[in-house]
């Protein structure tokens, strides 16, 4: 079954005080607006806060919107040390713990190279789990989202109602499909020479 982005999803909208949605451990965020800061935005951990630094003249609808790609975009950098079909095992059983009461046992969990077109797959009957290697780099909670979704395929073979409502344990399943969303249109846009990130 896959863990792919089709079912429409939205990112809640999350005020700057909110805390990050990666198990980065930082509780606050502070956003610091300069002046001389014409286009671009930035973002570093400084202790237990986040700083992001955005132009001044920018729009509260703007922060907020600056505040949830900085904050995706530091989450990836930060989980870019890949996991190993081990670690990734381990991190199913405690997520299944979590939030399955430990129902869900995978007899094997490993990243695969061969899944292009879907996060992840699950064959129920085998009780395997494969997750695509496009997700290593991406944020915790989205690696995290993916794995719960192919656990609750060894409870519930398909994605009726009853799939969902198990999946509505883990909070941040709408971000997450929100995510997946957003990097499978980026895929689709046509690539422009020479064209820069801010």
């Amino acid at each position: 079954m896959s863990a792919d982005p089709l079912h429409r999803a939205g990112a809640p909208p999350r005020t700057p005080t909110n805390p990050p949605p990666s198990g980065s451990g930082t509780s606050a965020i502070e956003v610091r607006r300069s002046a001389r800061r014409r286009r671009t935005v930035s973002a570093y951990r400084e202790g237990d806060r986040t700083v992001v630094l955005i132009p001044a003249r920018m729009s509260e609808a703007e922060e907020q919107r600056w505040v949830s790609v900085m904050l995706d975009k530091l989450a990836a950098q930060e989980s870019k040390r890949v996991l190993g079909d081990a670690e990734l095992a381990e991190r199913a059983e405690r997520l299944s713990g979590q939030y399955f009461e430990g129902r869900a046992r995978p007899a094997s969990v490993r990243w695969v190279t061969n899944q292009n077109t879907r996060w992840g797959s699950c064959t129920p009957s085998e009780g395997s789990i494969r997750l695509s290697h496009r997700l290593q780099g991406m944020p915790e909670y989205v690696v995290d989202y993916v794995l719960l979704h192919e656990l609750a395929h060894l409870l519930v073979p398909g994605h009726g109602p009853r799939f969902w409502r198990l999946l509505e344990a883990y909070p941040r399943t709408e971000r997450a499909r929100g995510y997946l969303e957003g990097v499978v249109a980026a895929d689709r846009l046509p690539h422009v020479p020479g064209a820069r990130s801010e």
